[in-house]
């Protein structure tokens, strides 16, 4: 493997950044409205009554909607990695595949033979098979879910794994260790909250809309019931699994968390930034700027958040880059010392591949022995520069503090919303219900953001310590990758286009009579 031209993995990047994000615009809203639609549907297979019938099937055609353009987005998504990535694809193939595999072979077809039982099964099979068909359609999506995530947080966190150097690529032999990975399980729990999330937001807001013009009046409000209640559920939970994921990026990615926080200098009990305006003057990790032009902070809580000790010490950009901090395994390493022996594992696996070729065990056996003495930081071997392993701090900063600040709106925001429907309010006060529909693009941001901290924040890193990006792309023209993301913009926001006038014009149209 080589490091190919930087504006090769730029434009690979950016192609592969926005067929994500595309796809993540429909991903979190098919989650939300699955358990949305299931809670409806339950209470109309108790009741009998046909105004529950009409609820759910308004509901489940939005979810149609939007899960048929997901899935052309998301298939795109997948082949990317072969075509794009080929080097990772080779690398961890046996690894990262293998999610992947059990997603289509279990959820994919999960989905495929019960989402058409849910939709034109009403008249044809019993409403207690009907019933546990749609709940089996939305355990499908998140299963889905559930694979894709085990997949990325192993990128994350790699673990299960052992390194070949005949074959040049990472087995696994620990199945478990990949799909129990702490990493794994708070990512999966954290993502699918975040997508009950924007799904009770959605509901919430179209159901305000119909307030605010008038219309099926019932129907609006029982849906901002189910969906409050779902909402502030979800949203709970979200800053457990939370704290959660901060915990596991201050243990297994650092450099992650002193980008989220803006945290140049190592500190003991140091203290969680709340709302702060980054420097711009602050060009260099070691250079005498304040990293801050303004901040408000909550002292003690970031030592506690990544230690669970108020008096800890958090390392930052700069610790992190020179090394010297204090760790239970003594003094860190710096990014030099680790680009030093990753160099070394780098060489080793080519003299190892030599002497096999050769005939050579006895320098096999060395060059093998050395190799896996530093496999540990094989990747930074890749780097030309330690700054190469500070990922960009501004953007991974501003997304996550908008992520959680609009988290704590929607808290709030569902909480009100509750209160006053409860004491029968909501349906006069217009500016609410205004706020509400206006929220929902802002769902959007939210959930997009938290990905932004999730892939950016890892950043050089294809797979954590062990394959930088700069290695893990194809070896392809870079006006090929040009000219396949110019295709994908317009097709994408042709498709999302669609999308949005077949949902207006659906919910302006409302349930059926």
């Amino acid at each position: 493997m080589e490091v190919i031209d930087s504006s090769l993995i730029d434009w690979s990047r950016a192609q592969f950044a926005l067929t994500a994000m595309y796809h993540w615009l429909f991903v979190p809203l098919t989650l939300g409205l699955g358990v949305i639609m299931s809670i409806m549907e339950t209470i109309y297979y108790k009741t009998g009554d046909a105004y529950w019938k009409r609820t759910t099937r308004f509901w489940m055609r939005v979810f149609g909607i939007n899960f048929a353009v997901g899935v052309a987005t998301g298939i795109i998504l997948e082949f990317e990695f072969g075509t794009n990535w080929s080097n990772y694809s080779w690398f961890v193939g046996d690894i990262f595949g293998a999610p992947l595999a059990i997603e289509g072979i279990m959820a994919f077809f999960m989905e495929a033979t019960f989402i058409a039982v849910m939709f034109f099964g009403w008249e044809k099979v019993s409403r207690k098979f009907h019933l546990a068909s749609t709940w089996l359609t939305t355990l499908g999506a998140t299963i889905s879910a559930l694979w894709i995530l085990v997949a990325n947080a192993w990128m994350q966190y790699p673990a299960g794994m052992k390194f070949n150097p005949d074959t040049v690529r990472n087995e696994m032999f620990d199945f478990w260790a990949v799909l129990g990975s702490p990493v794994a399980i708070n990512k999966f729990f954290h993502t699918v909250l975040s997508g009950w999330m924007l799904g009770a937001v959605f509901v919430l807001g179209i159901a305000c809309w119909f307030l605010i013009k008038k219309r099926e009046t019932r129907f609006a409000l029982d849906s901002i019931k189910i969906a409050v209640y779902l909402g502030i559920v979800s949203t709970v939970l979200l800053v457990i699994t939370g704290d959660g994921s901060s915990y596991q990026v201050a243990q297994k990615q650092p450099m992650k968390l002193a980008a989220m926080e803006g945290l140049y200098e190592g500190k003991t009990s140091a203290d969680l930034v709340a709302i702060g305006l980054l420097n711009p003057a602050k060009e260099q990790y070691n250079d005498a700027e304040n990293p801050f032009l303004f901040k408000i902070s909550f002292p003690y809580l970031l030592s506690f958040l990544a230690e669970r000790d108020v008096d800890a010490f958090v390392p930052g950009i700069k610790d992190l880059v020179d090394g010297g901090y204090p760790t239970e395994n003594g003094p860190a390493l710096s990014i030099q010392e680790k680009m030093d022996k990753g160099k070394i594992a780098v060489q080793a696996l080519h003299d190892y591949k030599q002497a096999k070729a050769d005939g050579d065990e006895a320098k096999a056996s060395q060059a093998d022995g050395l190799l896996k003495e530093n496999f540990e930081h094989f990747g930074y071997g890749f780097f030309k520069h330690p700054t190469d392993a500070i990922p960009h701090v501004p953007m991974v900063f501003y997304a996550f503090h908008v992520m959680v600040i609009l988290g704590g709106f929607f808290l709030v925001l569902f909480i009100l919303v509750w209160i006053l429907q409860y004491r029968k309010k909501l349906e006069d006060l217009k500016w609410l219900q205004w706020i509400c529909f206006a929220s929902i693009p802002l769902a959007y941001v939210c959930s997009q953001a938290g990905w932004v901290v999730a892939e950016v924040g890892r950043q050089p890193w294809a797979i954590q310590d062990i394959l930088p990006v700069s290695a893990a792309i194809s070896d392809i023209e870079t006006s090929a990758v040009q000219l396949t993301f110019f295709i994908f913009l317009g097709l994408f926001t042709l498709l999302l286009i669609a999308e949005i006038g077949i949902l207006v014009k659906y919910i302006r149209k409302g349930p059926e009579k």
